[in-house]
């Protein structure tokens, strides 16, 4: 009796043990990179299907993810947005530490497959600290457009990298998606 006791639940637990070994060879966790950089979490690979964590990606990949739950479907938009700096007319993107600089940002979107209702650009210091350039509310149907920031005044008062970031926010929806990024060197 006390035998049967001891046994059934061994038998029961190396058949646990089993399949939870089996499961875990079954899903294996997969690295992912992008420019170089490993992503955290990264991603799953089972029955030969690779599944990789999308807002994640899409923010990676400066793409906008519209969410629509009743369907269970994702969509995945990435725009074309090219941006331009100037100052007096003339483009720059290098400075000296402690250089005191009135500019515009200029950006140009095409391939805009989603209604996007205010548009903001802001810049980043080395630290991530952000200052908004400027936010907008946008009135388009167009798959592209022009937009400029009026001038600014700014201070680059750190050696470093100055992401500047171009943010689009879709229709209905309160989060800003950055869908592009210039960066300003100061030495």
């Amino acid at each position: 009796m006390k035998f049967r006791k001891v046994i059934i639940p061994l038998l029961l637990l190396s058949l646990w043990g089993g399949s939870m070994l089996f499961a875990d060879s079954a899903t294996q966790k997969v690295r992912v990179l992008i420019n170089g950089l490993e992503q955290d979490g990264g991603g799953l690979m089972t029955d030969g299907k690779t599944y990789l964590p999308l807002r994640q990606l899409a923010t990676s990949m400066q793409a906008i993810i519209e969410w629509d739950g009743p369907n269970k479907r994702a969509t995945v938009y990435k725009p074309n947005v090219h941006m331009f700096l100037f100052q007096n007319n003339a483009v720059f993107g290098n400075v000296a530490k402690g250089y005191q600089a009135k500019f515009k940002v200029f950006a140009q979107l095409d391939n805009l497959k989603t209604d996007v209702v205010a548009v903001k650009v802001s810049i980043f210091d080395p630290s991530g600290k952000e200052k908004v350039i400027q936010t907008e509310t946008v009135n388009t149907s167009k798959d592209n457009f022009w937009y400029a920031t009026d001038e600014i005044d700014y201070k680059f008062d750190a050696s470093g990298k100055y992401p500047i970031r171009f943010f689009l926010k879709l229709k209905g929806s309160e989060e800003w998606t950055a869908v592009s990024e210039k960066l300003i060197s100061s030495q």
